[in-house]
């Protein structure tokens, strides 16, 4: 299986490509930002955008948080860089973790904002992680779309035409490129690969009888019209600001005294990455199945391109943790009433070659500190 010569990316990951010298397009992207874009210029469009909502309404803006880094850093911002009055929306995807659930209340209270929280219905929640499973290989569907269409219905409810959202996908992946393309948090970007192609009336055709659009709502995208009367703005911060995961976590750390967390499958050092769900060591063995990477390749790969790591630790790195099974999988397992069996079945069919998964060599994690304390109810 072919990997960036720069990175460790592999080429079954979505949206990657190979130029010269075997170097990946995410690679080119992070040049771009590092060595291209201009910054100054870029803060001063933040100043100007910002100068336009301020004071305006009620809310300046909406920050849509979970409390892990990346939201964590930007409300942080967003308040004592930029001094606005965010309205916070959380959107409860039912899996967070003890001390992210901390972190979020601890930092609401530091910064001093209004906060809304919204849970789906439990019920809904498991028949759409198990349909988005076998359709897609990705049981989050109601995760990835409740995060970003929910904060966009409380926009227009509550008319407020500004959402700050934090690091822009240009970081990951290649569907945006720095410097070529103004990377809106919008529709098109929402049905490009937020929703894995799946809008909730196509999820409704999908699922039994007793469900019904009313119960899908919260995963629904608002209208054009809508949004255009609103005149809404959804954009990413890390699209005015140099985005460094590292450097942020130290900000809120130091700052709003936010704590990391261990994660399954991940090195030491990278405390401060997607430490948010329980699920999340599930969501990387099942990538690992289907394209032959897990979480150490993306975040070596990141380390790799901001110069703090070199390629050959970072495939030793990704060698070491990758694809190993989550002890948080017997979890999965019990809250999905499904055997290891079924999930192997289903994982195994959405395999991207030419990876190939070898079971024999899968060997298992040591099970987090905070897994016994976990909601077991099915």
């Amino acid at each position: 299986m072919k990997r960036c010569s720069k990175c460790v990316m592999p080429e079954t990951w979505e949206s990657i490509n190979f130029g010269e010298e075997g170097v990946c397009n995410i690679c080119k992207n992070i040049k771009i930002k590092q060595e291209v874009i201009d910054w100054d210029i870029k803060n001063k469009e933040l100043n100007e955008l910002v100068e336009k909502y301020k004071g305006k309404g009620q809310y300046d803006c909406i920050v849509p948080i979970s409390g892990g880094k990346d939201s964590s850093f930007t409300l942080n911002h967003i308040v004592t860089r930029l001094g606005l009055k965010p309205l916070v929306v959380c959107f409860d995807h039912g899996f967070y973790r003890p001390r992210v659930i901390a972190n979020r209340d601890k930092m609401l209270k530091k910064l001093g904002v209004d906060f809304i929280l919204f849970k789906p219905n439990w019920h809904i929640v498991q028949k759409l992680m198990l349909e988005s499973l076998k359709r897609k290989g990705d049981f989050c569907w109601h995760c990835h779309t409740g995060v970003f269409a929910y904060p966009m219905q409380i926009a227009v409810k509550f008319k407020i035409p500004l959402i700050f959202w934090g690091e822009p996908s240009s970081e990951y992946g290649g569907y945006y490129t720095y410097g070529e393309d103004d990377e809106e948090v919008d529709e098109r970007r929402f049905n490009m690969f937020v929703n894995l192609g799946i809008t909730a009336e196509d999820m409704l055709g999908m699922l039994d009888d007793k469900v019904t659009m009313r119960d899908l709502e919260p995963f629904k995208y608002p209208s054009i019209s809508e949004l255009r009367s609103l005149k809404c703005r959804s954009v990413c911060l890390g699209s005015f600001i140099p985005w460094n995961p590292r450097d942020n976590s130290d900000v809120i750390k130091k700052e709003l005294d936010w704590e990391g967390e261990e994660v399954e499958g991940v090195p030491p050092g990278y405390d401060y990455e997607k430490i948010e769900c329980q699920l999340q060591g599930i969501r990387d063995y099942i990538k690992f199945i289907k394209r032959g990477l897990g979480r150490t390749a993306h975040l070596t790969s990141i380390d790799v391109r901001n110069g703090l790591m070199d390629r050959e630790t970072a495939l030793k790195l990704t060698e070491e943790y990758d694809g190993k099974r989550p002890a948080s999988l017997d979890h999965f397992l019990n809250i999905m009433g499904m055997t290891e069996e079924e999930f192997m079945k289903i994982a195994l069919s959405h395999v991207v070659s030419p990876h190939v998964h070898d079971h024999s060599k899968v060997q298992p994690s040591k099970k987090l500190w905070d897994q016994d304390k976990w909601d077991k109810t099915k």
